[in-house]
């Protein structure tokens, strides 16, 4: 059951897709307890991942598949040690981006990003708007069914007048905080958005109470745009000033690494880390479809590490398998099961999960529902239980069978540290030993990288 996963059988598999370039069979996910055979997820493989705070997701499985990539990368995280641990071995495939507006990790802004380069019509609008949204909503908040609803109208509307007009992301929030202003109807009707330029109007003429709701809801959602801080990584520099403009399709096409980091909670820029992880991966999709067979030629793969703090993208379920049969490779990494329910909803996780290839689950995680449902995916096993019965006549020995569980609820809550269970599909699930990077050959490079980049190494960019 395990041939697929084992080298010989990823390899095979990466010569099926026309893969067979990559560097290795596919991306490492540890060894299998019973014979210590390394296994691998292939290049047409997504994965979900559950791990509890401090189980060694970073340093068993975030950062063996960077280093395993073949191509183009894409990794969203809230701290720096995955970017200080990869940075330096990336950089010499091809340059490292670091989109860091929060300064979690001090880069200053060489480069800029626009977010309106995504908009070119009503549907990308709208999937902007969703994206900034979801990603400014507070865990557990009720949405309304119509002012939810007619805030994303409205900001969708407004970014696509921004995006054919030319003008900064910035000025989207200006017109919210002015519900009277009417050039985004102008710049809409010209260039020939009409209905869109009407639903604006609607909007701006509709009574007092309601406009101010729908107004103040679609504000809401690009809060994050009065952050002083991220200007600069979001809007064209000024007059002589020349930073790059960073291109997703280009980082696509020539291999090279994003690195979206961002603090969860009040002030987050999440929302932008969850539109640049679209930008790319669309353009990664745009790229396939004009490749032989519809896939990348060389894999794509996006650790989206603490994807429900900083990385909230509401269409994943939806999209996740359909990401794997173009190439693009897909990790998403949660800390418990209930984290993901909060982005995505008790179905949408559910769906998510579903759609994943390799399913790992890390350890660290006290939720009796889900470890449950765990348990019952490992299966159950007979065993038989012997009794003696000794009488004057002589004795009898009786069997029985019974049937136990190979892993209950509190053995998957006790799961040591360096071993993770693995529910790959078409297959049942397997205990596996981790593979910390300390323990591989590239460790002495890793170290190299971190010294590279501590903060108090000086700058060494």
């Amino acid at each position: 059951e395990l041939d697929p996963l084992r080298a010989r059988g990823a390899a095979a598999t990466a010569a099926r897709l026309g893969a067979a370039a990559a560097p290795g069979p596919g991306l490492p996910i540890g060894r299998a307890i019973a014979d210590g055979t390394p296994l691998f997820s292939s290049w047409e493989d997504v994965s979900v991942d559950i791990w509890g705070p401090r189980t060694g997701k970073t340093t068993a499985r975030a950062v063996p598949a960077i280093l395993a990539a073949p191509g183009a990368l894409i990794v969203t995280s809230n701290k720096r040690d995955v970017v200080d641990a990869t940075r330096g071995i990336r950089e010499t495939r091809g340059r490292a981006w670091v989109f860091d507006p929060q300064q979690i990790i001090g880069e200053p802004a060489r480069w800029w990003w626009n977010p309106l380069g995504y908009v070119t019509d009503e549907v990308r609008a709208r999937v902007l708007a969703d994206l900034f949204a979801a990603g400014t909503r507070p865990e557990g908040a009720r949405a309304d069914a119509f002012f939810d609803s007619a805030g994303k109208d409205l900001l969708a509307g407004l970014l696509l007048a921004a995006a054919v007009a030319d003008r900064p992301i910035t000025d989207v929030y200006e017109w919210l905080c002015d519900p009277g202003e009417d050039e985004p109807v102008e710049l809409l009707t010209q260039a020939g958005y009409g209905l869109v330029a009407s639903s604006i109007a609607s909007a701006v003429l509709a009574p007092e109470k309601q406009r101010a709701g729908v107004y103040a809801t679609a504000q809401q959602a690009v809060t994050f745009l009065t952050n002083r801080g991220v200007r600069e990584w979001i809007v064209a520099p000024d007059g002589a000033a020349t930073r790059a403009e960073f291109s997703p399709a280009a980082l696509v096409a020539r291999g090279e690494t994003l690195y979206a980091v961002s603090k969860e909670g009040r002030g987050s820029l999440g929302p932008l880390v969850a539109a640049l992880t679209v930008a790319v991966t669309e353009a990664a999709e745009q790229q396939a479809k004009t490749s032989p067979g519809g896939r990348l030629p060389v894999p794509m793969v996006a650790v989206l590490d603490e994807a429900a703090n900083v990385c909230r993208w509401p269409d994943l379920p939806d999209l996740y398998s359909h990401y794997g049969s173009r190439g693009i490779v897909i990790m998403t990494i949660l800390q418990s099961w209930s984290q993901g329910v909060s982005v995505w909803g008790r179905d949408g996780m559910r769906k998510l999960w579903s759609a994943a290839n390799i399913r790992v689950f890390g350890g660290g995680v006290a939720e009796v529902e889900f470890l449950g449902e765990l348990a019952s995916l490992v299966g159950e096993y007979q065993r038989t239980d012997r009794s003696r019965t000794q009488a004057r006549g002589g004795g009898s020995t009786s069997h029985s069978l019974r049937t136990e569980k190979l892993l209950d609820v509190a053995d998957l809550a006790a799961m040591p540290r360096g071993r993770a269970l693995v529910i790959p599909s078409g297959a049942r699930p397997v205990l596996i030993a981790t593979q910390p990077w300390m323990d591989s050959p590239a460790a002495g490079e890793i170290r190299a990288s971190i010294a590279r980049f501590d903060p108090t190494a000086g700058d060494g960019r």
